[in-house]
């Protein structure tokens, strides 16, 4: 039997915890011949997840550089996929998301004729400015994408809207697979501090806020708004892993700064993230992640952002939109923390977004699109 090349392509840390799992999945299977592509558009994040999957890649571009641009991160993705395209000769590349590396990966394979499948398509905010860039990113993928893996019924229903129909695949999110690797039961964390924090007694929220439509006044706001939590609820703590973005790391230390239960903490490991996740009482972020990891471990998730691209989330009532005023965020916050019936009902709603078994799903799709099984995957039934 001939081997299908297939080659994943990813750059940062989120994209990694969710094709980690899929190049595993396709490097185990006889049929494929897996190869793996890294752009290091994050590069000490994304190696740290690279480690915890012992996954090794096959190309590293090594692109990172000091305050680099969206435009020098796209053009020296496209050039340097260029050289890896023409020596490794896949018959499929697989991008992920909507980052820069998504759209740069996805295009240059394009200009090779090397037909593209996207994972994790359909996701839309039909906002082109938030978040940006990745709107864009992830709709002019969808316009070059052959083969769509969609995580949930509505992103495949965005699809159809942009009349995106064949090659459309519903799979769940790879990112429920990872959990299975990265939750353990008797976790040590590396930051004596988080193994010390009272996870029974105490009430800890999981922060995240990097984002770049954030940055100014909305950033401002929502580090407002969490410093009132830690100020009005005594028994909370707040652990916030702070992006190295120099723009959140001024924010976070001005406003977050010196209060004994807000714990500014490095950016974690994808393993010792998850697992805070699943000790903590509730996340408060901007990520798109975790708004599909944290209900997976049945925590409520408030999202700090105007929209979100997940709105089966909200549906679920997994996940509630907060926004990025000071007092919305504050109310909401505050209502989850003295309410057990508003918790629990956020805590114990099913999530949407998988049942760790995508990787397999793709690597099903992937084989009967090359005619290498009779049958299509089975759809996932969120």
């Amino acid at each position: 039997m001939n081997k299908v090349k297939v080659m994943t392509v990813f750059g940062t840390r989120p994209e990694a915890i969710k094709m980690a799992p899929l190049a595993l999945e396709l490097a185990k299977r006889p049929e494929f011949e897996a190869v793996c592509c890294v752009t290091a558009q994050h590069r000490e994040m994304l190696d740290s997840v690279l480690d915890i999957f012992g996954l090794r890649p096959d190309y590293d571009l090594n692109v990172m550089e000091p305050r680099q641009t969206l435009s020098t991160i796209t053009s020296k993705c496209l050039n340097g996929m260029d050289g890896v395209l023409e020596a490794a000769k896949p018959d499929l590349v697989l991008v992920h998301g909507d980052t820069s590396t998504t759209f740069a990966g996805a295009l240059a394979a394009f200009y090779h004729k090397i037909p593209v499948g996207h994972v994790e398509a359909g996701l839309r905010t039909y906002d082109k400015w938030s978040p940006f860039p990745e709107e864009v990113n992830r709709k002019l993928v969808g316009a070059i994408a052959d083969l769509h893996f969609c995580p949930t019924v509505s992103n495949r229903n965005n699809l159809a809207q942009e009349n995106i129909t064949n090659g459309v695949f519903l799979t769940g999110n790879t990112v429920i697979d990872a959990l299975q690797t990265t939750v353990v039961k008797d976790f040590h964390f590396s930051d004596v501090n988080l193994n010390r924090l009272d996870y029974i007694n105490q009430k800890v929220i999981l922060v995240t806020c990097h984002r770049r439509e954030n940055y100014g006044q909305p950033m401002t706001n929502i580090m407002t708004a969490l410093r009132r939590v830690a100020d009005t609820f005594p028994e909370t703590e707040l652990v916030y892993p702070v992006h190295l973005s120099p723009v959140v790391q001024e924010a976070a230390h001005k406003y977050l700064d010196n209060h004994p239960r807000i714990h500014l903490i490095a950016p974690l490991s994808v393993d010792e993230m998850h697992n805070l996740m699943a000790r903590c009482h509730m996340v408060m972020t901007d990520s798109g992640g975790l708004q599909e990891e944290a209900p997976a471990l049945g925590k409520p998730v408030l999202v700090l952002r105007r929209e979100t691209e997940r709105p089966e989330a909200v549906a679920a009532g997994t996940v509630r939109l907060a926004g990025v005023e000071e007092e919305t965020i504050f109310q909401m916050a505050a209502q989850l923390l003295s309410n057990r019936e508003e918790y629990d009902k956020m805590a114990h709603a099913a999530n949407p977004y998988g049942d760790g078994r995508a990787c397999c799903r793709i690597a099903d799709a992937v084989a009967w699109h090359f005619g290498l099984r009779e049958t299509p995957p089975e759809e996932f039934k969120g």
